[in-house]
């Protein structure tokens, strides 16, 4: 046994039970990922680059820089499973600060403004039937909401309560429901493959007024990106995975797998129903091209998949973000209640109440959340950069670690998620330059309170384990 692990044993909270399967880590992968992006993108990739080709090729290029990212993280999670995910890789190379922004920026901006986005989605999805036209109504009281905001801040407080329950329930309900919205996107790309009036030609149209050249290639490209996200958050949770020198390399690698495969079907099948034209002047191009395949039923039908979708993912969002600052404040590094951990039910309780109050407030009080979040969107790129990086300084300082999975192509492939998350970056700051200067902002606001937290606990945090500086 290490003497980081003896340290670590002494003087941290008991970790959390790792119940998790390679099936069960899996639907999570493939269930976060897929939300509302597959029926939404394609309008917006076809206005930017105007023909199925280029359609086709901003999905593949998309889709292998989020393999490759996976990839990479796969070798990192398997050599340190621990709860964190990236908190933990960033740490052991670039020290404490880093970690502890990489957290905070996740704490107390992305996660719950996600939270918060993805409700108050799904709130909209089901807005489509009848039965929830009261949705759009607003409450009597002093204060203006929406009955929208009420029921995004009651499907919170639910999924937060299902993981409250332990994340083995939670998983359970990620696998059981991951299956059946696989099941549905099959079934929307079949029906619309089986209609009569679809037509292979429709691949040959084009869209005249489209962005076109690099510039639209470039932000039909930040739209798969935008729709692949969420393969990291399985990391969040490795702490609680079995056997993750095995399950984590498969769920992640081979959860991508499954998910390019029906990003890939579902926009074949939508561009075999409809041409390039319609396709880019409908918001929801899965909707209408169900609507003309089946009529409202058919329409009617793929919003209740895009629901159960989002609904799914929600449950991964929550499960995945209430693990950062617990693994934080384990080391000390975060104010000590977050690490507490509930005796009957073996879940980061208080993390995940503190993350559903922020979202909760959100969903209160700012209208302009949506903007919120974007704020943060270059810091997801900068830290996924940064953590990619890692790899390089454990092959480095490490290289006799015991690494039961090692990315193909090292280091070439990680070079090019590295490199191509920096054009992320910088073609987020260039295009919301504002936007980006104030997410920076929210970033560093973290530093006076690792600096309160270091006052709070003093002496150094506890060593972690397996790191370079372990």
């Amino acid at each position: 046994m290490s003497q980081a692990h003896s340290t670590r044993s002494k003087t941290q909270p008991a970790d959390l039970p790792r119940v998790l399967g390679a099936s069960q880590a899996t639907a999570i992968v493939v269930g976060t990922i897929i939300g509302s992006g597959i029926f939404l993108v394609p309008r917006e990739m076809m206005q930017d680059v105007g023909s199925s080709a280029l359609v086709y090729l901003a999905w593949i290029v998309g889709g292998l820089l989020s393999l490759f990212g996976a990839m990479t993280y796969a070798e990192l999670g398997a050599m340190l499973p621990y709860a964190g995910g990236e908190y933990v890789y960033l740490r052991g190379v670039y020290g404490d600060t880093t970690a502890f922004l990489y957290m905070w920026t996740w704490f107390a901006v992305a996660k719950p403004a996600s939270i918060a986005a993805v409700t108050v989605g799904l709130a909209r999805t089901l807005g489509f039937f009848p039965a929830f036209n009261w949705l759009s109504g607003t409450v009597p009281g002093p204060i203006h909401l929406f009955w929208s905001q009420v029921f995004a801040i009651g499907v919170t407080w639910f999924i937060t309560g299902l993981n409250y329950l332990g994340i083995k329930k939670a998983a359970d309900f990620q696998l059981v429901f991951t299956s059946l919205k696989v099941i549905l996107i099959l079934i929307v790309a079949g029906l619309c493959f089986a209609v009569s009036s679809g037509s292979f030609s429709n691949f040959s149209t084009r869209l005249p007024h489209a962005v076109g050249g690099l510039t639209g290639f470039m932000a039909a490209l930040i739209a798969t990106l935008w729709a692949y996200d969420g393969w990291n958050d399985l990391t969040m949770v490795a702490g609680e995975v079995k056997r993750p020198e095995r399950s984590l390399p498969i769920a992640l690698i081979g959860g991508l797998f499954i998910v390019g495969f029906l990003f890939m079907a579902t926009n074949a099948a939508i561009q075999y129903v409809l041409p390039a034209a319609e396709i880019a002047a409908n918001d929801r191009p899965a909707v209408a091209a169900l609507r003309v395949v089946a009529g409202p039923a058919g329409a009617g039908f793929v919003a209740a998949a895009m629901a159960l979708s989002i609904f799914v993912a929600l449950n991964g969002t929550i499960m995945s973000g209430a693990r950062i600052p617990f693994a934080a404040a384990r080391d000390r590094l975060f104010f000590r209640q977050f690490a507490h951990i509930n005796p009957r039910w073996q879940s980061p309780s208080t993390s995940l109440i503190i993350q559903a109050t922020l979202s909760t407030i959100l969903l209160l009080f700012l209208s302009s959340f949506q903007q919120f979040f974007d704020l943060a969107v270059f810091a997801e790129w900068l830290f996924y950069m940064l953590t990619a990086t890692t790899i390089f300084a454990y092959r480095k300082r490490r290289p006799d670690a015991r690494r039961p999975y090692r990315v193909w192509g090292y280091p070439v492939l990680p070079a090019i998620f590295v490199v191509c998350a920096a054009a992320v970056l910088f073609s987020s700051y260039a295009s919301n330059l504002k936007g980006s200067l104030l997410g920076t902002v929210l970033i560093l606001l973290g530093i006076p309170v690792l600096l309160l937290v270091k006052r709070l606990y003093p002496g150094p945090s506890a060593p972690l384990e397996g790191s370079p500086q372990g």
